[in-house]
């Protein structure tokens, strides 16, 4: 086989130990050459610009840049590759996307359901012309763009081998956590990979207001302010637990002000 009939694939994953599983799996494809990695989503952009592979491996949630947000940054690009989600999320949350993905991976990745997606890959890539691998990529960012304004109602969490649904309703504040967010709901506490802006973004601003940096509450459950100095807060929820806002997010504790 030539080195022009080779599908040229860049993963791209947070997770080392992901990218290793799923390169190790498509080596066992003759036609396929991973050409790179990439750890986050700015990584990924520029890498996609540099090296123009015909494949891309795309995990939705990562620092910096998620996979939506590397997509709409390729957007421009007279050249888009391919792209294939890889997710974590369940199958309702996939509806966003599947239909104008080229395919997408549920972690962890069935070595079957990828032969099916290479497959796929292969007919677009090799069939298929560049102009309207353009127009798929548009039609998604279309998709992603009219989501939007429809803000988030549930998360779906992993915990000990177990997938949890929680309504956005029963999330009291959230804590940043490294490349996680904990969600605190009841006393209990829910880690989830997530950025904190790309949380806030997907939160009904009416409902959840940015504390600080590293904190999100939802209005609700705010009891009393207590000025502190430099325009900090000290803000009591209901259940007692005490934050403290920042300097930086005192105009969002206007929507707490207003009667």
């Amino acid at each position: 086989m030539t080195r022009a009939e080779q599908i040229r694939v860049l993963i791209v994953d947070d997770e080392p130990v992901a990218r290793r599983g799923l390169r190790n799996q498509l080596k066992k494809a003759g036609d396929v050459e991973v050409i790179g990695e990439a750890g986050n989503g700015r990584d990924a952009v520029e890498t996609i610009m540099q090296t123009r592979p015909d494949l891309v491996f795309l995990d939705v949630q990562m620092p910096l840049l998620d996979g939506f947000r590397v997509i709409e940054t390729l957007a421009e690009d007279n050249l888009p590759p391919a792209i294939v989600f890889v997710t974590a999320f369940d199958e309702h949350a996939i509806r966003a996307f599947e239909i104008n993905a080229l395919d997408y991976l549920l972690k962890p990745v069935d070595p079957k359901r990828l032969q099916k997606t290479l497959q796929r890959a292969r007919e677009q890539i090799r069939s298929t012309r560049t102009d309207d691998r353009d127009e798929k990529l548009c039609a998604l960012l279309r998709d992603l763009q009219s989501r939007k304004t429809d803000y988030l109602q549930r998360f779906v969490v992993k915990k000990a081998g177990r997938i949890i649904f929680l309504d956005v309703c029963e999330i009291d504040w959230v804590s940043s956590d490294g490349n996680y967010v904990q969600l605190h709901s009841k006393g209990k506490t829910h880690l989830l990979r997530e950025t904190m802006d790309g949380l806030e973004s997907k939160l009904d601003p009416r409902e959840f207001i940015r504390i600080r940096r590293s904190t999100i509450v939802r209005t609700e459950i705010v009891k009393e302010l207590q000025p502190l100095f430099n325009g900090e807060y000290a803000i009591i929820m209901k259940d007692g637990t005490q934050l403290q806002s920042s300097r930086r997010y005192r105009k969002n504790l206007d929507a707490l002000l207003k009667v």
